[in-house]
């Protein structure tokens, strides 16, 4: 779900599912219509609220623990099933690796759906998705969720947030394993935070070039460029403390 944006493509699927339902309609299949009828109103917000100038990932409910509520997962079924599906037949079959280790304690990938995606050492786990759900398995790890959607970006609050949480597992020795779904921009754009901040990386711009050396299919895109700037900025206007 990148290139065009998440409210482009899930536009276009609501009106792929529109069509479906009005043409079974047409044939007087009433009953067989009503659940893409159903499909086509969920992805119509979806689209709506993924929008940059909207941009409310609140609407699924992902919770703080990573997990949804009930309501939730009804409700938004036909949407979260979906991302889930199309997500484990991506990675299944793009070959990328599922991890990659950008320094010493420091992971960036997708999402981990299974304990073997998961990189060693028991990490805190950055969850950049407010799509995928923290699987049962992975609970015994530290965590930290930064709900964002598919190709947009943290904002720069979230962005430090995320960054001196992880700063603090470094401090401690635990290593930092941060995801969204692919590994592609999400993520990438919060680790090229942590590597300005734990002074491994110049700039955000040189930390990009670093992780691209260890996961070449990376793809940041212009809101997660426009955040690290502002970040950046943020990060220099504000006052150091002393002590």
């Amino acid at each position: 779900m990148m290139g065009a944006g998440l409210s482009v493509l899930i536009g276009l699927k609501s009106a792929t599912l529109f069509m479906f339902f009005l043409s079974l309609r047409m044939f007087q299949f009433t009953l067989l219509s009503i659940p893409f009828l159903y499909a086509a109103l969920v992805s119509f917000l979806v689209a709506i609220a993924s929008h940059p100038s909207i941009n409310l990932p609140i609407l699924l409910g992902k919770g703080s623990d990573g997990n949804f509520p009930f309501w939730s997962l009804i409700m938004f079924s036909p949407y979260l099933y979906f991302v889930r599906a199309f997500s484990f037949i991506r990675r299944f079959t793009s070959g990328e690796a599922p991890y990659s280790q950008i320094s010493e304690g420091l992971y960036v990938g997708g999402w981990p759906y299974a304990p073997d995606k998961l990189p060693p050492g028991n990490p805190a786990i950055i969850d950049c998705t407010c799509e995928l759900p923290r699987k049962n398995e992975l609970t015994g790890s530290a965590y930290l969720c930064i709900p964002t959607w598919d190709t947009r970006s943290p904002d720069p609050g979230e962005i430090e947030s995320a960054v001196n949480w992880a700063c603090r597992k470094r401090a401690q020795g635990i290593p930092v394993f941060i995801h969204c779904a692919y590994g592609h921009g999400r993520s990438v754009a919060v680790m090229c935070a942590l590597l300005v901040a734990l002074g491994l990386a110049e700039d955000w711009k040189s930390a990009e070039k670093m992780i691209k050396e260890k996961r070449p299919y990376i793809r940041m895109n212009a809101l997660h460029r426009m955040a690290l700037e502002e970040w950046s900025k943020d990060r220099l206007s504000t006052p150091k403390r002393k002590g």
